[in-house]
């Protein structure tokens, strides 16, 4: 894979963000996500992470400022096409419960008319990428797998048309905490193959530490900065140092 870019593929400029009752989720946010990083946005419930994934594939549009994506404002492009080449991860994956895995994966490649074999294809590839067998999964429906099969799943939904851009949110929040580090170091292993630009939102500073290139730390709809994530542990400004002092003391699970 070849290393991040200093090439803005994701661009926010003085972008906010407010409800139609005038309350503010985003104020004054610009930031750039570079060809090939993955820049965690790390913040707490609230902070205005996921506004910020939603601007970038239109399914908010900003009140102030812009966004832009490969050069151009969210506002000019058609959203469909701008969607689809945009991979999105959720909690729980999202699936269609009455669609089979194949089903599911193939959802995106259906909606492009990409022909039956080229489809069939690419999916029994992206399941094994993520680590499952298509002749076993793919006949199964969502409630028949766990939920870091599920997940696994999800990644491999996003990936189908082979998108750019990935946004996830909270991707790997509801599974137990074997199971999510078990995950975390296969979407490691996975990006360092893929080189995909991705955002990712978490309110986990172990799981930013761990999978980000950079950390864009939000408290209530503000950019308090953007870390590398060494700097990120030695950063003096009052949230980012209240930040780094709650994990010092936390007790992770995982590593009991």
């Amino acid at each position: 894979m070849s290393p991040p870019t200093s090439e803005a593929v994701i661009e926010f400029r003085h972008t906010g963000f407010r409800t139609a009752d005038g309350h503010v989720i985003l104020e004054d946010l610009s930031l750039e996500v570079h060809r090939g990083e993955t820049l965690v946005l790390l913040g707490r419930s609230g902070s205005g992470k996921t506004t910020a994934l939603k601007l970038i594939n239109c399914l908010l549009a900003p009140t102030a400022g812009e966004v832009r994506v490969e050069g151009r404002s969210t506002l000019e492009w058609n959203p469909i096409p701008l969607r689809r080449g945009i991979g999105y991860v959720i909690q729980e994956a999202g699936l269609f419960p009455h669609f089979t895995i194949e089903r599911n994966v193939a959802l995106v490649p259906r909606l492009q008319n990409w022909p039956a074999e080229r489809i069939r294809s690419r999916m029994e590839e992206l399941l094994r990428l993520v680590g499952l067998d298509p002749a076993k999964f793919g006949p199964r429906y969502p409630r028949e797998l766990s939920g870091g099969q599920r997940q696994r799943v999800g990644v491999a939904r996003a990936l189908a048309a082979d998108p750019p851009i990935l946004l996830m949110d909270e991707p790997f929040g509801a599974l137990d905490p074997l199971t999510r580090a078990e995950i975390q170091n296969e979407f490691l292993a996975l990006q360092r193959r893929l080189g995909k630009t991705i955002v990712f939102v978490t309110h986990d500073m172990r799981e930013a530490l761990l999978l980000g290139t950079r950390i864009a730390l939000l408290e209530a709809g503000r950019l308090i900065g953007l870390y590398s994530p060494a700097d990120f542990l030695k950063a003096d400004e009052p949230t980012a140092a209240a930040y780094v002092a709650a994990f010092r003391t936390r007790v992770d699970p995982i590593e009991t």
